[in-house]
């Protein structure tokens, strides 16, 4: 018999660590090949892992709400034979996140599959890439039958129980170790936020308080909460300073009267194309941003600034801004342009759905062209919204509310809403955002002249 430690794998988009959100299953139980065992949170959505083997769970190595770095053993499961072949050792410096991820050897012809939710073929193996200079992995002992289950390997700093966790490769923290300097202290310059050894060599050599002196600490009247910046949250954060001290915003508001639209909504739900289909006035919206589209390109463009070029995108991938528990994020309908009205209201339907599941995946998330943050649905009427990393323009859709509206100089009570479109300044001069927002407000005013463009 032998045991198997399955490796938290690079679930894909250039992501280095994960958290683990829930095990689905416990020591002592018996898995299939391919049966799922965790659900994982990378920086971009949430993500079920199969298990790459057949056996009995022996041990969970990493407890929930646990970040560790791809690569890291998550679980040990004890499979009915000893499989042939280095288990992959733990990260060490200069052992890319590729050469650890489990790999799925295909039966005709040898080639490798990620790990990813349900893929697989009906046989598999965990096994490490052979490093270049072709070195061969060492074979892996059988264990005795006695042999003590393997204990947690967790990457943590160099810091008491308790302490905050860091990324760091084992020469790297070993070096800290040696040198007497906390990892929790060092600024990391590595990708994903990994401290190198250069940063723990420049930490080392930088000046130092004074012996015996210590900051006064600042205390609330009240106990203070602390909650680790990380996962959706962290990597929107970020975003957003990027985008905010990167694009110079310009921001334009319109009210209009959408009596009209919201005519339409009522007649689409009692229409037989939407059947089974949620129709909400977000779905006009959506129709008229690409529609309007068509006359201001450059809406639907984006800023190369390595290049010095603007990049026209051929397709309207519309994102649609998403509140989930665990943060904002922005999924978004490929070829959205291209969609009939009832497409593009099923492909809504979809994509809220599965938001607030948690269960979006990175593809979902990338390649957005164009972006809609729906701040109506919170009865908000009109803000300030920050442009989405690598588009040019967002629209803010506010709430629709009965309000007195002067029609042939009278007074009557009409459906109003206010749109907010904020746009990069380097590529979309405000004669481009001032016509892009006219014609998705005539649209919404009378849905009819959507016929025009």
């Amino acid at each position: 018999m032998g045991i198997q430690q399955f490796r938290l794998p690079d679930v894909g988009e250039g992501l280095v660590e994960a958290e683990i959100v829930s095990w689905k299953v416990k020591p002592g139980d018996t898995v299939k090949l391919n049966d799922t065992v965790v659900e994982i949170e990378t920086a971009k959505s949430l993500v079920e892992l199969p298990v790459p083997f057949a056996g009995t769970i022996t041990a969970l190595l990493v407890p929930e709400g646990e970040t560790v770095p791809v690569g890291t053993p998550i679980i040990a499961v004890e499979t009915g034979e000893a499989t042939p072949g280095d288990p992959a050792p733990a990260v060490t410096e200069g052992t890319s996140s590729e050469d650890l991820v489990p790999s799925i050897p295909e039966p005709d012809n040898g080639g490798r599959t990620a790990v990813l939710v349900g893929y697989g073929p009906r046989t598999t193996e965990a096994k490490r890439r052979a490093r270049k200079g072709g070195s061969v992995p060492a074979p892996v002992v059988e264990e005795p039958a006695a042999a003590p289950r393997p204990e947690p390997i967790v990457a943590k700093s160099n810091e008491p129980a308790g302490s905050v966790h860091v990324l760091a490769k084992p020469p790297v923290r070993k070096l800290a170790k040696d040198l007497g300097i906390d990892l929790v202290t060092v600024t990391a310059t590595g990708p994903g936020g990994i401290i190198t050894r250069q940063d723990v060599e420049a930490h080392g050599a930088s000046p130092v308080a004074p012996a015996g002196y210590e900051p006064a600490p600042v205390v609330s009247g009240r106990g203070d909460t602390r909650v680790p910046v990380k996962g959706v949250q962290k990597v929107m954060a970020q975003a957003m300073v990027a985008s905010a001290f990167t694009a110079p915003h310009v921001t334009e508001w319109i009210t209009v009267d959408v009596s009209a639209t919201m005519e339409l909504v009522e007649r689409l739900k009692a229409d037989r194309a939407f059947r089974d289909l949620r129709v909400s006035p977000l779905l006009i919206v959506a129709k008229a941003v690409t529609l309007a589209a068509r006359r201001t390109p450059v809406v639907n463009a984006a800023w190369d600034e390595q290049a010095q070029e603007i990049v026209y995108k051929g397709a309207v991938n519309l994102g649609i801004a998403a509140a989930t528990p665990r943060g904002l994020i922005v999924p978004n309908i490929k070829n959205a342009d291209a969609l009939t009205l009832p497409e593009l209201c099923g492909a809504l339907n979809d994509l809220v759905a599965t938001a607030r599941e948690g269960k979006t995946q990175p593809a979902d998330q990338a390649g957005g062209s164009f972006t809609i943050t729906n701040v109506g649905v919170f009865g908000v009427d009109a803000g300030t919204p920050i442009i989405n990393p690598g588009e040019a323009a967002i629209l803010a859709f506010g709430a629709v509310r009965k309000q007195p509206w002067v029609v042939d100089d009278e007074i009557v009570p009409r459906w109003i809403t206010t749109l907010a479109l904020s746009f990069d300044h380097r590529l979309i001069d405000g004669e481009k955002g001032s016509t892009f927002l006219a014609d998705v407000a005539s649209i919404l005013e009378d849905p009819a002249r959507a016929l025009m463009f």
